[in-house]
């Protein structure tokens, strides 16, 4: 994805939904530092603010969590 041409949303990220706070097209993974298209953002975490990719990445960051 080119990241100059489509610029980076800030989301807050709910239990179930997010809210746009800064308009972009996508939103970076926290675990793998993919981008991710906001129409496929499916995993994030309320709790860290942070989404990712998929379900191995989210997996794979919230197993790190107490």
């Amino acid at each position: 994805m080119d990241q100059t041409a489509n610029p980076q949303a800030t989301l807050h990220y709910g239990d179930g939904e997010f809210a746009v706070l800064k308009p972009g097209k996508f939103v970076t993974c926290a675990v793998s530092g993919k981008p991710i298209p906001l129409e496929t953002l499916r995993y994030w975490s309320a709790r860290l603010q942070e989404a990712y990719v998929g379900p191995a990445e989210a997996f794979q960051r919230l197993g790190q969590q107490p």
